[in-house]
């Protein structure tokens, strides 16, 4: 059943009137009967029925007047609902972030103070590419199929974080080598950092021996802090070092670094906020 000739059977059942329904309607006469007769040919029932110069409801319009009291709402409603579904799609960005969590985080809470309306719906998942913004590092292999709009690359330079107080503290850079017999800090949620400095510590001739994980960078800090070790740390990923206590180290030998890079790819329905944030995440690089 068409809904337009619904919509015009219950104006025309709430007043019994065809004159007044089609001025409210914005309609000629003619069409408004038209339509009603062919909504009575397809259901094969009538709906109204003469009584002198007026017009009644016959018992399946009566019927059909009280089921249509509670569709027609429902169904004005729901455009409004799709409107505002529309609205809340249109207004989220999605992001796949596998690299430099941190640092993403800290630039939506930024963007977000220019820009309250905006969403971010966010995950880490290295096999799902359906996002509007990718954010990863060498090492993960692209989705051949995911055509991206723009991308940038951007070299993430990776220090030594030691406490102040320790002989390496007291030189601007150092070769990796010198720190093999050394315990190391990680991050337990950075499998693909971890991955990276594995493979520069196997190149200056080492294999670190973890001692500790934690999930917060804060956490990383205190611990190095007191002594009992010491971390890679990127140079944008995790922010700037919070604790006094700390100091960052060049590597020279290897020279430890990573590609961060940032895509804007094309989705559908299209987020009025992706490509403005995407340039706000690129440029604070």
């Amino acid at each position: 059943m068409d809904i337009q000739k619904l919509k015009y059977f219950h104006t025309t059942a709430q007043f019994e009137h065809i004159t007044r329904s089609s001025e409210v309607l914005h309609i000629s006469q003619p069409s408004l009967t038209q339509a009603i007769h062919s909504l009575e040919s397809e259901l094969g029932v009538p709906l109204f029925q003469r009584e002198g110069r007026k017009i009644a409801l016959t018992e399946f319009g009566v019927y059909l007047k009280q089921r249509l009291d509670v569709l027609i709402p429902e169904f004005d409603h729901l455009a409004i609902e799709m409107e505002e579904l529309k609205q809340s799609v249109t207004k989220k960005v999605r992001l796949n972030i596998l690299a430099a969590s941190s640092f993403v985080i800290n630039a939506i809470m930024e963007y977000k103070k220019e820009n309250p309306e905006a969403i971010f719906d966010f995950e880490q998942n290295e096999t799902k590419y359906n996002c509007d913004i990718l954010i990863t590092t060498n090492g993960l292999k692209n989705d051949p199929e995911k055509k991206y709009l723009h991308r940038c690359v951007k070299k993430e330079n990776i220090y030594l974080a030691v406490p102040k107080d320790s002989k390496y503290a007291e030189v601007s850079s150092i070769d990796l080598s010198t720190v093999k017999d050394e315990s190391f800090i990680m991050l337990s949620n950075t499998r693909l950092f971890g991955a990276i400095c594995s493979r520069y510590c196997s190149i200056a001739g080492f294999y670190p021996k973890v001692i500790f994980e934690s999930d917060s960078p804060t956490a990383v800090q205190n611990i190095i802090s007191m002594g009992a070790g010491i971390a890679f740390w990127p140079e944008y990923s995790w922010g700037k070092l919070q604790n006094k206590n700390l100091k960052l180290v060049t590597i020279a030998e290897p020279v430890c670094e990573r590609d961060l890079i940032v895509e804007l790819h094309e989705r559908h329905p299209k987020s009025i906020y992706a490509e403005d944030f995407y340039n706000f995440l690129t440029n604070s690089l």
